[in-house]
């Protein structure tokens, strides 16, 4: 006689992703975890995505997913009301009754080894120890922190870094934008998922040859790129976290063991980038 397993639930899965990432890694200004869900319902479809949007909810839907794993927080500042008045009381209102649960990790994925930095070294064409740009002093071994340093496999022109980090993302429309002599070589490089301004004065204490990030503004690139050390590689906020989503999945299926089986995951291939058109 064979027996039906039990179905895995979102306490199942949440109790998992939370021993992979747990959420006192996350930043005290972040807001991670579950957003919204029934512990109790069942779940066999996860959609990995960087954003908790509209389109994402309509890839999810469409799919049949259970649950959506976003890197981005969809309320990441307090709220009063979640009616439906607002584009995310909508989707709280539309995520709910479509019987999809949401949950986010966010700074906890960041700092976590491996995490959001590691998969974009590896995307970008880094190969061996990776240690991390802004180390977490909570973390007794040293390998926890914000951004990753490490070498490439071979040194580079700067323009050849940059079109093999333009290759290894995902394309947006905005692409990638470089600071410094494109013939200039480069072999160690720093790198940070999202938004990276606070990080150059650590990028510069690393001794690399690049540092790449997104969303780097006018001034500070500016104002960096006058000491002429260190070039800069500034890739989309959506491009530099997005590699991450299958790492997340694969560590989430390992940790649920032999319940992984039950469940599938999908990453989102959905450009949810802010920026969709350069003229």
């Amino acid at each position: 006689m064979t027996t039906t397993p039990a179905p895995v639930t979102l306490h199942d899965v949440t109790r998992a992703f939370e021993e992979v990432y747990p959420p006192s890694w996350a930043a005290s200004w972040d807001a991670v975890g579950l957003v919204c869900g029934d512990p109790a319902q069942p779940v066999r479809r996860i959609l990995f995505a960087v954003d908790p949007v509209s389109v994402v909810v309509d890839e999810a839907a469409e799919w049949g997913a259970d649950l959506i794993i976003t890197h981005h927080p969809l309320l990441l500042r307090g709220v009063t009301s979640v009616a439906a008045t607002t584009p995310k009381g909508r989707l709280v209102h539309r995520l709910i009754s479509s019987g999809i649960a949401l949950y986010t990790a966010h700074t906890n994925a960041d700092s976590a080894a491996p995490g959001v930095s590691d998969a974009l070294a590896a995307a970008v064409g880094l190969d061996g120890d990776l240690l991390p740009l802004d180390p977490d002093p909570a973390d007794p071994e040293g390998r926890r922190g914000i951004g990753r340093v490490g070498a490439l496999p071979r040194p580079m022109a700067l323009r050849e870094f940059a079109a093999q980090a333009a290759a290894g993302l995902p394309a947006t429309a905005s692409g990638i934008r470089v600071s410094g002599d494109p013939g200039r070589t480069v072999r160690t490089v720093a790198v940070s998922g999202g938004a990276g301004d606070s990080l150059l004065g650590a990028a510069r204490a690393a001794g690399v040859d690049v540092f790449l990030t997104s969303d780097l503004r006018h001034h500070p690139a500016s104002e960096f790129a006058e000491h002429d050390d260190i070039a800069l590689v500034d890739t989309a906020h959506f491009a530099s976290e997005w590699p991450w989503l299958a790492d997340g999945a694969a560590r989430l299926r390992s940790a649920l063991g032999g319940e992984g089986a039950n469940v599938e995951t999908r990453v989102s291939t959905t450009v949810t980038d802010a920026w969709s058109q350069t003229f």
